[in-house]
């Protein structure tokens, strides 16, 4: 079980790292000059950030999800020896259905 609780209105997501894949048909492994991931799996979604009325943003998410978010909207940590990206929800593109 993952012991992270998202704040506010961001999201934990697992990043879902795709192999490309050459012309030729050679599978091309993750390295670290990739560009950052921009789809994941939602883990976990914060309560929403406190708007002015009191109220809490509506999150229109669930865990589970898989979404695309901005390239640059992410943050990267690493718990329990496992990757995951804290997201913004205002970064999240759309959810891939």
């Amino acid at each position: 079980m993952l012991k992270l609780k998202p704040m506010g209105s961001r999201l934990i997501v697992e990043p879902i790292i795709e192999n490309e894949v050459s012309k030729a048909g050679i599978i091309l492994p993750e390295t670290t000059d990739k560009e950052k991931p921009v789809r994941g799996k939602v883990i976990a979604l914060g309560p929403g950030k406190s708007l002015d009325n009191g109220q809490r943003e509506n999150i229109d998410l669930k865990v589970g999800d898989n979404i695309l978010f901005e390239k640059y909207g992410s943050d990267e940590y690493k718990v329990e020896g496992k990757e995951f990206l804290v997201v913004d929800y205002d970064r999240v593109v759309a959810v891939i259905q």
